[in-house]
């Protein structure tokens, strides 16, 4: 048995971009997130999230921060009996400040190790997915992968996703 997903980036796609983004505090769901989120878990697709974190290669915030910030998201969901079913994140970048993230790797977007490493862990059917974000390399990302990749105009998620699915 497959099963059905929408990938989302995170940072301009699900929340208002602030730059190096880690502290709940100063996080804020975009137009339409919520209720993207709601609609895809009530239509039986998982929600994944897959993310460039190269504030953590920077040495802005580690990766326990991004991992807390996570939790908080599906915490602050539960409001609307809304989940996120897993994020995926890559905290490398080729430049990096701290030594040990600084690799080019496979999974920073526009790379697909981490959509492909999510579809290996959940059975998802690529032809049934949709991979949205904000950025041309969201779309690259999902294409990369043999998914279906959707560029975001900032508006509004849920009507975003229905144009397509």
């Amino acid at each position: 048995m497959s099963n059905k997903a929408i990938f989302f980036d995170r940072d301009g796609t699900l929340n208002v971009d602030k730059d190096y983004l880690y502290k709940f505090e100063d996080f804020e769901w975009i137009n339409g997130a919520v209720e993207a989120i709601k609609f895809c878990n009530d239509n039986d697709y998982l929600v994944i999230v897959v993310t460039n974190q190269s504030g953590i290669a920077r040495g802005y915030y580690t990766e326990l921060d991004v991992q807390k910030l996570h939790v908080q998201m599906n915490e602050d969901l539960k409001k609307f009996n809304a989940h996120i079913d897993d994020f995926f994140y890559c905290p490398h970048h080729p430049n990096a400040s701290v030594k040990k993230y600084r690799i080019d790797c496979e999974c920073r977007k526009p790379k697909s190790k981490m959509i492909n490493d999510a579809c290996d862990k959940y059975l998802i059917d690529k032809n049934q997915s949709l991979m949205i974000g904000d950025k041309q390399r969201d779309v690259e990302c999902g294409e990369n992968a043999g998914i279906r990749g959707i560029l975001f105009d900032g508006v509004n998620l849920l009507s975003t996703l229905k144009k397509f699915l």
